[in-house]
Order: structure tokens, then sequence, then C-alpha cells
């Protein structure tokens, strides 16, 4: 068409992707939400075949975390972290919370949530915690034991008195599976990979890709019915 437009080259691309601000696209609920927590790896490019020969470097390839926050009931992705891989998954919880402004009912997540950390940030959103504890896990000896350990007994507690399967039905911590379908669904989406090279432009690229599966959400979720 003959348009003299200014068109930016590939490194100015990339040095805005590091502030690009991205709204995960969640919609609003009126509702107390039940959070669902897991994290998973993204493979990130090592070093290319040239700097190998001729730097003597090693060919490991490094990975982030990807920490995702899931409302199981709208499967949409509400909270979202991108880490280095020696991040232990339960120091990003309090940081996913933060990212929720509203109500929380409950959140689930599997053993490696099992912390004090963890079990206080959920109680200081009056929300209930439901953490699978190790299984030498034993109850707090003291009369009078603090929030987030009176919380913990009562879940070892349960187990003792139902099973840890039913246990698992009844507080609703089957639920969790949602948030390991929605990493399952990310990968089949963009694949386990990064592209971007820096943390904050890593951290723009996996916020898009879960703005862009929070829109597939919205459009529709296929309905299970079970056949008598």
């Amino acid at each position: 068409m003959k348009l003299a437009l200014p068109i930016p080259d590939y490194s100015t691309v990339s040095r805005r992707q590091g502030v690009l601000q991205v709204p995960l696209a969640a919609r609003s609920q009126s509702r107390p939400r039940h959070i669902v927590i897991d994290a998973t790896g993204l493979r990130v490019y090592g070093v290319g075949e040239w700097r190998v020969w001729k730097h003597r470097v090693c060919r490991r390839r490094t990975w982030r975390k990807l920490h995702l926050g899931v409302d199981e009931t709208t499967k949409e992705v509400v909270a979202m972290e991108v880490t280095g891989s020696r991040v232990h998954d339960s120091q990003m919880l309090p940081a996913l919370l933060d990212q929720i402004p509203e109500r929380l009912e409950q959140v689930s997540g599997d053993g490696a949530y099992d912390t004090r950390a963890c079990y206080e940030a959920v109680l200081r959103r009056e929300a209930t915690p439901t953490f699978v504890p190790r299984r030498t896990a034993r109850l707090g000896p003291a009369k009078d034991p603090p929030g987030w350990r009176a919380a913990r007994n009562r879940i070892l507690q349960q187990i003792a008195a139902r099973g840890r399967s039913r246990w698992k039905v009844l507080s609703g911590y089957t639920r969790q599976s949602i948030a390991e379908n929605t990493m399952f669904r990310f990968k089949q989406l963009f694949g386990g990979r990064l592209w971007a090279r820096s943390q904050a432009t890593q951290h723009s690229e996996a916020l898009v890709k879960c703005s862009v599966l929070n829109r597939m959400t919205h459009l529709g979720m296929p309905e299970t019915v079970r056949i008598g």
C-alpha cells in the first residue's frame, strides 16, 4: 500500500514486553472463591551450539516454574507467577492470594503447601486451608495451639477418623485436579517452554498465555454427564 509506517525492531519489542500490562481477564465473582493451587515447570532454551563450542559451557537447559491459582468453579486462572526453578511451591502461595481481591472460601493444594506460612496466609483471608499433610505428620502437642496448628490438627484428626481417601472427597481436595488439568491445557495449547529470555519478559509471556486461556474458557468448557 506504499505507507510509511514505523515498525519497531525485534529488540524494541522484546524490551517493551517486560513492562507490558496484561489483565488475566478473569470475571469478578460475588460469591467466595474456592482456589486450587499448583505449579509446573516450563523449559527455557539454554546456550547455543556456537557458544558451547567456543566457551566450553555446559549444555544444561534452565527451567522456570509457573505457579497458578485456579477458580475451582469457573476454571479461570485468577493468579499467576513465574519464578526460578529453585523456588519452592509453598513460597509463592501468599503472593498468589494477594492477586485475588474477592473473598475466599477455601484454598486447596498438595503436600508441597503443607507449611506454616501457607496455613497462615489462608487463615488471614478467613478461608479454609485444605492441604494434604505429609505421611509423617503428627498432631501438635500444645493444649492451646496457634491458629495454623489448630487447622492442621483438624485435618489430621479427620484423616485419622475417616481415612485419607475419604477425607480428600469430603474436604473438597479432589477438586485440586482442576489445577492439574489447567496446567495440561496450558502446555497443550502453548507448549512446555518459554521463548522470552529475561525474567520480566518471561512473566509477561506467561501472563499473555494465561489471559488467552481464560478467554478460551469463557467461550465454553465441556460438560461431563454421568450415563447410567
